[in-house]
């Protein structure tokens, strides 16, 4: 049963979000990652035979096998991916920038250029499921920042094949290549590279506890995305919301992990009973019921509060990585909304519809982190660097300023390299 609760208990009690420690974990990762980098392509075989399965020879995925996974995917999903990668193309494509550049009267120029990351790795979880929303999400936004190598891991099945939806989109949004490898080495291949997997600048996209761990191990090496932890949802409702359309959106997320968390803000004490009926009685159908129950025992709230501007601060306290608008305007309270990684505006705009087909990105910052951080976007595909030029004159007009705050440092060649430049050291 869904815990409902008064404003005035403090959030730290509502919500779980202690620091977990994986210290067993953590040094089994590492050991992980130092044997990908001793003995390559063998030690991720390894791995692959001892997780995934047992004969697998060959790790990269032919052009024959991505073929045969996108003929053998039904024309309907084909259509389905299409227009989903058409409406991704259309949002991030306004995340494109322009670089700048400064002419100042004295002859100095000074811009600021864009370029982006060359290599780029793509985790997308695998094995007994499927994922084509992931290889969009992360492959798209690469493709419009101009990355020239997408090199895509994901685990294969038993039978050494990894799902045909998965190398359906691969294909649709043009990956480079495909490796049948998952898991904390095949972050590490990515990282460090092997004699088959090269290595890349930056790994994005999600992943078990121990891609998690992997993820963070190996930063500072490449780039990462993020550290994603368990999924949320936070609905803000007043007595306007459907219950059953507020129900069926708390439990899109419950169903996720037993970890996750979903908590709905009203301030209609009705709306926070009726909600709590009905979403039992649409948990005892859910296939993975089993895990919605205890996600929903264990994180599930609904929290009545006064009025709709104490809800919006109590969502701008807790920052959900997915923030649903259930009221009656919801565009009149947009702008008061400062910490929520996606925003999905109406009673007819479940979360659902970001994750597939909207068009914003669905890797979304998790944990409190939307306080800081933002969806994955372009941006995080491209790298910029600042340039100048000073003239002669330029220099030597602004020598002495420079040389003497290098000395205030205490840098003495820092000033020498200015003062050379006109005679004076």
């Amino acid at each position: 049963m869904i815990n409902i609760f008064k404003d005035d208990i403090k959030l730290e009690k509502i919500l779980n979000r202690e620091i977990q420690s994986f210290g067993n974990l953590e040094n089994t990762v590492d050991e992980i990652i130092e044997n990908v980098i001793k003995n390559g392509d063998k030690a991720v075989l390894e791995y692959s035979r001892k997780f995934d399965c047992p004969d697998l020879n060959t790790m990269e995925v032919s052009k024959e096998e991505i073929e045969n996974g996108y003929n053998n995917t039904s024309e309907e999903l084909l259509q389905i991916l299409r227009e989903a990668k058409s409406n991704i193309e259309l949002f991030h494509k306004k995340q494109l920038k322009d670089g700048f550049r400064i002419e100042k009267e004295n002859g100095i120029i000074l811009g600021q250029k864009y370029t982006p990351i060359e290599k780029v790795g793509i985790y997308v979880p695998g094995g007994t499921a499927a994922y084509p929303s992931t290889v969009l999400m992360n492959a798209i936004p690469a493709k419009i920042a101009g990355v020239s190598q997408i090199i895509m891991v994901t685990p294969c099945g038993k039978d050494g094949k990894i799902k045909n939806e998965i190398l359906a989109a691969a294909k649709i949004c043009g990956v480079d290549r495909i490796f049948k490898c998952g898991g904390a080495q095949a972050i590490a291949a990515l990282a460090y590279g092997t004699e088959s997997i090269p290595n890349v600048y930056k790994i994005v996209g999600p992943g078990n506890i121990y891609v998690a761990l992997a993820k963070k191990a190996v930063f500072g090496k490449v780039s990462i995305d993020m550290i994603a932890g368990p999924s949320e949802i936070l609905i803000i409702a007043d007595k306007s919301a459907n219950p059953n359309y507020v129900a069926a959106d708390l439990l899109s997320q419950a169903e996720h992990d037993k970890l996750a968390t979903a908590v709905l803000v009203t301030d209609s004490e009705e709306l926070a009973k009726q909600t709590s009926t009905v979403l039992e009685e649409r948990i005892k159908k859910l296939p993975r019921c089993d895990i919605a129950r205890e996600s929903i025992d264990t994180n599930g709230k609904i929290i009545i509060v006064d009025n709709i501007d104490k809800a919006i601060e109590i969502s701008n306290s807790i920052a959900p990585e997915h923030l649903e608008l259930c009221v009656n305007d919801p565009f009149s309270i947009l702008d008061k909304i400062t910490n929520a990684g996606s925003i999905f505006m109406g009673h007819n705009t479940p979360e659902a519809i970001g994750d597939y087909f909207a068009g914003p990105n669905h890797t979304l910052p998790t944990g409190g982190s939307a306080k800081f951080s933002s969806p994955l976007s372009v941006d995080d595909f491209v790298k910029k660097s600042a340039y100048s030029f000073y003239p002669e004159k330029a220099t030597l007009d602004a020598m002495d300023k420079i040389s003497k705050f290098a000395k205030v440092e205490g840098l003495d060649a820092h000033a020498e390299s200015v003062l050379t430049r006109g005679g004076k050291a």
